[in-house]
């Protein structure tokens, strides 16, 4: 083993052989990978094998698609068998709302290219003639969805990446990972020293403990899962064809043909996590014992779906671990807080993603950026605020809906609450029903009387209608009250700090008392942030922006921090507070201050005596409304709430929730981040380029790209549509037909309480992108009337949100 290297990748599974791949693909050719037994060891050489395209993530379904692909060119370069089965596959749905979620997932399939169909039940029995159709309403076939040899394909991406110039050394045990001053890596292992200046986790069942190594903590751990393989079936060997794969949520299983026999693997309420305390480094090609306990009742379940399996023997049961993050999608790309360190790990469905997050990663890794938004499955989408203890529920929540309805409303209970504010026990007291964003408890609305503390999770309009309505008929007609803690903040101080700031952000950064809008862009000219700066002083800021982003921006922020003269500090979960909007917000700041507010512009920023604090306010609202921000230190924000809910009263106010926020912003056409804004778009598409500085005689982060974009927009443009809407609205991707042809896609969507109209917004084509533009958006399966609508449905003239 040679003693230095441009990348070492740790783990010999296939998502590490895929990474190397990528990686000498894209031309980086010194990559060293070191596995501690055989190639396929841990979880690889005992999966399934099945992969498909079906993801609740449009970004994750692409990037399945692209790996579901690879495999024919891996075999035509390398000349080995993946064992491919291209057979098709069917999920079934034996309600209606699982038949909603099917029709939902059509829906985006049809603007991504996929072709998917929704089938009847008797179109079932044709397909996949061993399922009993009894109480079946229609199910989604998939033509793409197969089965392969997963030590073939393996071997294959290993194969590729030997050609490429890789060097892969099994039996070889990595003993330290330690950072150098340099950045690089020193990788001590039982047969040498290695230098590398890249290191690369993909360490699959061990990813925690070679994490440990370098003194960080990832999030995931390994569940144990349980499938069976039986003896010659004559339903199965008698065909003409191979017969496809089904899954059946209802009973938690996938099914498949294996040979001439079947393959039906489970997961079941009643799993077990593997491992808590740490996987073993003497596991490698091994097997759990059996546990039919477990899956007792999905077998009973699984005999009366499919009646062949009853009288079809067991040939063999394969019971091993395999890892999961808490949502279930990988951890892939750098780290947070540490140079050169990059995450591989958590691909529990590491042959429909493992092509995807190599591609994704290498690309990430060589050009700077994926070409695809990555959010989904990158690693900083967690944080660092995560425990062993808080992972360890959520990923068995995880594995126990596997198969479970994804609703868009919906919140999953497991380690609830974890993080909350001061504000919690008073909210609680007052009706919250509580959603969570980034591990924070976060009020949606607030229930009155005997209205169920509870929504209920729905593909339709859901029992917060009335609430929520409630809430903004209080913004809109007197003033509404909502916590601004779910906004990342961050302070940046110093004598270069307006420098530093004119540099990684594109718009203007302001004058000392105001505050600008600005898009965060990448070198390639991609949205990575929405910020609100806010200029306390010459050497003074305040940054705002996504909650959730914090570890995906900080780490931007460290990747291009400033040589000298500037201090940023995350201060998201110190300064906290709250926002009050509506016609009456005026009144209500003046009533708890001593300085006159009436002078206090739109955009405006100052540091207000309230109360016993000395509070940070900022004319600006993202309910479109007149409105303020108003921040103190969290230690405060009690005393704070209660000067504001005191003096409130007298002018009507009351609490408001996320829901009604939402709910508020599309009357504005304001966008959202990770819906209107994210790295899979650019200023030029979304109209974010309107805060773009052009003036400034600074070459800003992207700026390059965004000139192209404005000397040749974009051939997509986003847009707002009023939709004839029944009793569902858009979600989010939703295809948008013109004649029939599907030209855009929506990115968000919901009901106006202030207008009493269903709203969209999405992209479609520049050139049609006109005023009173007819089209048509299939939600759940029906064909909406919809009309593209340029002026604002509320306060279009800004005379309140300005005046």
């Amino acid at each position: 083993m040679k003693s230095h290297t441009h990348v070492c990748i740790i783990g010999g599974g296939v998502v590490g052989c895929s990474v190397a791949y990528h990686l000498t693909k894209l031309g980086w050719s010194d990559v060293t990978l070191l596995e501690r037994s055989e190639l396929t060891s841990g979880s690889t050489w005992h999966a399934a094998g099945g992969f498909h395209t079906l993801n609740g993530d449009t970004n994750m379904a692409a990037l399945q698609g692209y790996t579901i692909r690879l495999y024919r060119e891996l075999e035509e370069l390398t000349g080995l068998s993946c064992g491919l089965h291209h057979v098709g596959g069917v999920t079934l749905a034996d309600t209606p709302e699982r038949l909603d979620m099917l029709k939902a997932e059509r829906a985006k399939h049809r603007f991504m290219g996929l072709e998917t169909e929704i089938v009847s039940p008797e179109e079932i029995a044709k397909l996949a003639p061993i399922t009993n159709i009894d109480g079946i309403l229609g199910g989604l076939y998939d033509p793409l969805d197969g089965h392969l040899d997963p030590s073939g394909t393996t071997y294959a991406y290993a194969k590729a990446a030997r050609m490429g110039g890789a060097e892969i050394h099994t039996h070889t045990k990595v003993l330290e990972t330690n950072a150098r001053v340099d950045g690089s890596w020193e990788i001590v292992t039982d047969k040498g020293t290695l230098i590398a200046e890249h290191l690369i986790n993909a360490a699959g069942l061990w990813a925690r403990e070679v994490a440990a190594m370098a003194g960080c903590y990832l999030p995931l751990h390994p569940m144990e899962h349980q499938y069976l393989v039986t003896e010659e079936t004559p339903e199965i060997y008698e065909r003409d064809s191979e017969h496809p794969h089904v899954m059946d949520p209802a009973g938690e299983s996938y099914l498949r043909q294996e040979g001439r026999g079947l393959c039906i693997g489970f997961y079941e309420k009643p799993c077990r996590p593997w491992s808590v305390d740490g996987t073993p480094w003497d596991f490698g090609h091994e097997l759990l014992p059996d546990d039919f306990d477990k899956i007792e009742d999905s077998i009973a379940f699984a005999f009366r779906r499919f009646p062949v399996l009853e009288r079809a023997g067991i040939k063999s049961v394969v019971h091993g671990p395999f890892t999961f993050a808490p949502d279930g999608n990988p951890l892939v790309g750098p780290v947070p807080g540490l140079r050169n360190y990059w995450s591989a790990c958590g691909v529990m469905a590491g042959f429909s993603q493992g092509g995807g997050v190599g591609l994704s990663l290498a690309q990430w890794m060589v050009e700077g950026e994926a070409e695809r938004d990555v959010m989904a499955m990158d690693v900083a989408r967690f944080g660092r605020i995560l425990t062993p203890a808080y992972t360890l529920p959520k990923v068995v929540e995880n594995y126990q809906t596997r198969f479970s309805v994804v609703y868009p409303n919906e919140e999953l209970p497991a380690a609830r609450p974890f993080r909350t504010t001061p504000m919690y026990d008073a909210f609680d007291a007052m009706g919250a029903v509580w959603g969570q964003q980034f591990g924070l408890e976060v009020p949606n609305y607030f229930a009155e009387g005997d209205e169920p503390r509870y929504e209920v999770p729905s593909f339709r309009r859901s029992n917060a209608w009335e609430a929520t309505a409630r809430e903004v008929k209080a913004v809109r007609e007197a003033v509404g009250i909502n916590e601004v803690q779910n906004f990342g903040k961050y302070e940046v101080t110093g004598p270069g700090a307006r420098a530093w700031l004119d540099r990684i952000m594109a718009g203007r950064i302001p004058a000392p008392g105001r505050l600008a809008l600005t898009p965060m862009l990448s070198p390639k000219g991609r949205i990575i942030g929405d910020f609100t700066v806010s200029c306390l002083a010459e050497d003074r800021f305040q940054l705002t922006g996504s909650y959730g982003a914090q570890d995906y921006h900080m780490r931007w922020f460290e990747q291009n921090a400033a040589d000298e003269g500037v201090s940023l500090t995350n201060v998201s979960d110190r300064r906290t507070g709250f926002q009050i909007a509506g016609p009456n917000a005026r009144d209500v700041l003046q009533a708890v201050t001593r300085l006159d507010v009436s002078d206090m512009k739109f955009m405006d920023v100052r540091e207000l005596p309230i109360g016993f604090s000395t509070a940070i306010v900022q004319r600006v609202s993202y309910t479109g409304d007149l409105g303020y921000e108003i921040y103190v230190d969290a230690m405060e924000q009690r005393a704070l709430w209660e000067v504001l809910w005191t003096a409130g009263q007298h002018f009507g106010m009351r609490p408001f929730g996320m829901r009604a926020m939402m709910s508020l912003r599309l009357d504005k056409f304001f966008g959202s981040w990770m819906r209107e804004f994210s790295p899979d778009y650019t200023p030029a598409e979304t109209g974010l380029d309107r805060f773009i500085s052009w003036k400034k005689n600074v070459d800003f982060i992207g700026r390059a790209a965004a000139e192209a974009d404005r000397a040749s927009p974009p051939d997509r443009v986003l847009a707002a549509f009023e939709v004839d809407a029944d009793d569902a609205d858009v979600v989010a991707y939703e295809p948008i037909s013109i004649d029939g042809e599907v030209v855009g896609f929506c990115t968000s969507g919901g009901y106006s309480h202030t207008t009493s109209k269903s709203i969209a917004l999405g992209f479609v084509p520049r050139d049609k992108a006109t005023d009173g533009l007819e089209v048509e958006i299939e939600i759940l399966g029906h064909m909406r009337p919809a009309r593209l609508i340029t002026t604002p449905i509320y306060d279009a003239d800004n005379t309140r949100m300005r005046g």
